[in-house]
């Protein structure tokens, strides 16, 4: 459903679920949650439970569903992260709609000798610069996982290049508790101490969990640790449907609603009003190769649809858009990244990540980076919608001009061309013999060509000198472990 009267706002609504449908998926993980159960293997977070009312047998922990309700009550429906300089915030609440790139891919699409190799060194530095020029990006990501450092520490190292090379806010991750410590030295030394990094986080902290009802040890011990300091946390996770979850959409909603809320009740005992979002990726598997498929129609489906949840339980949602299952940037890419990222959009979703991912979140692209840029500038316009009213009728103008006359020469109409009229950056509205003037390039050589162009001139805010210094001095510190 999607509905374009939204009083009061220009923004399109789309709904795959009804209020009622909501209803009856969350009835249903309330009761997955109390009579199946997920395993918690942690010891303080079990505990936690325990003391709560949770029943407890080893590893699985059954929580009743008063426990849920409570948890979602002091849960916030919002919270901030910070820009690195703290001049402004972007907001993580339902219909706020933040596009950022993902991380981890194994390998890195080489810009400049065009190559298909391990991500190293350099890399989350030139994904964080391009995505500080790209304009509707909003917050930064690594995009790859670097190959050529001690693998335990990589987290580390990214986010010593993001934080150096682009002032939007940051989603870190890590493998461990050491990890995350190390990061957070580091965000605190760009904003002067841990005072004014709790006041104004920078960064979030992102983690995942698994399915079938699966948290980690490891997960929930960052879940932990985020709460006690109230830093953003993103709870991301979902299976693969038919695989670790029922072929059906509503299985797959049901098993991915029920672990991610079993984190928002550990989240929520430890530090009542703790700052959490939860994410779902639920994409089907080729049945042809056992893959998942990044790139199918029902992974955006089954995403808008878990946005529905999210807004009937007032949590902030992470999905996911902006990703291929292509190995290059060609027509397949744009196909996908634009299903996703409209999909994304209408549904409200206030944190997108994954923009730039192709061959099924194995390689990272700046190309697609910049491509899916242009694809959410388009959206955007979109989702502006219709503005019915007085002032947007301009009657008094018709009248004014009347029959058979024009408008370009009206000053009212030049005030109003570049809102209400979009204007491409990268994609050709040009008479074809212009076109040929210009050198007649394809879209993908033209984003290759504004790849290239931010690599080669933008220079992000620089950090200070005693930022940079206290920075140096981390990674030198764990290089000497």
């Amino acid at each position: 459903m999607i509905d374009a009267r939204k009083a009061g706002a220009e923004t399109l609504l789309f709904r795959v679920l009804s209020h009622e449908q909501c209803g009856e998926l969350y009835k249903a993980t309330l009761q997955c949650l109390e009579q199946v159960g997920v395993q918690v293997p942690h010891a303080e977070a079990k505990q936690l439970l325990l003391e709560a009312g949770a029943e407890v047998d080893g590893d699985i922990v059954w929580i009743p569903r008063g426990l849920v309700k409570d948890a979602l009550a002091v849960a916030p429906a919002s919270f901030e992260i910070w820009s690195r300089d703290q001049q402004w915030a972007m907001p993580v609440a339902m219909d706020k709609i933040n596009f950022g790139p993902g991380l981890t891919n194994t390998y890195f699409h080489d810009p400049h000798s065009g190559e298909r190799r391990r991500t190293r060194r350099g890399d989350p530095a030139m994904t964080a610069r391009v995505c500080d020029a790209l304009e509707q990006i909003d917050y930064v990501i690594g995009l790859g996982l670097i190959d050529d450092v001690p693998s335990d520490l990589a987290p580390v190292y990214e986010f010593a290049e993001l934080i150096a090379n682009t002032n939007k806010p940051i989603l870190a991750w890590g493998y461990g508790i050491d990890n995350l410590e190390l990061i957070d030295r580091m965000a605190a030394a760009v904003v002067g101490g841990l005072e004014p990094l709790r006041e104004r986080p920078i960064y979030g902290v992102f983690a995942t969990y698994q399915s079938p009802l699966v948290n980690t040890e490891e997960d929930l011990a960052k879940l932990l640790w985020a709460a006690e300091r109230n830093m953003p946390f993103i709870y991301m996770g979902g299976p693969i449907v038919g695989l670790t979850s029922p072929m059906t959409g509503a299985g797959a909603l049901v098993l991915a609603l029920a672990v991610a809320l079993s984190g928002v009740v550990v989240t929520q005992l430890k530090q009542p009003g703790a700052p959490i979002a939860v994410g779902g990726l639920s994409a089907p598997a080729d049945l042809r190769t056992s893959r998942m498929a990044y790139g199918a129609p029902e992974t955006s489906l089954y995403g808008a649809a878990f946005a529905d949840l999210c807004r009937y339980l007032e949590l902030p949602f992470m999905g996911t858009a902006g990703a291929s299952e292509s190995k290059l940037l060609d027509s397949q890419a744009a196909i996908e990244s634009t299903v996703q990222l409209v999909f994304s959009a209408l549904s409200g979703t206030p944190l997108v990540h994954d923009l730039g991912f192709l061959d099924c979140a194995e390689l990272g692209s700046l190309a697609l980076l910049v491509m899916t840029d242009e694809i959410i500038a388009m959206i955007r316009r979109i989702m502006r919608g219709v503005r019915v009213n007085a002032e947007a009728i301009m009657l008094d103008l018709i009248q004014q001009v009347g029959p058979g006359g024009h408008f370009m020469a009206e000053a009212s109409s030049a005030k109003r061309c570049r809102r209400g009229i979009w204007v491409p950056g990268l994609m050709d509205r040009d008479h074809h013999a212009i076109w040929e003037q210009k050198g007649g390039k394809s879209m993908e050589e033209r984003v290759v060509q504004r790849l290239r162009q931010i690599l080669e001139t933008h220079q992000p805010q620089p950090l200070s000198p005693i930022a940079r210094q206290q920075i140096a001095s981390i990674l030198a510190e764990i290089t000497a472990q």
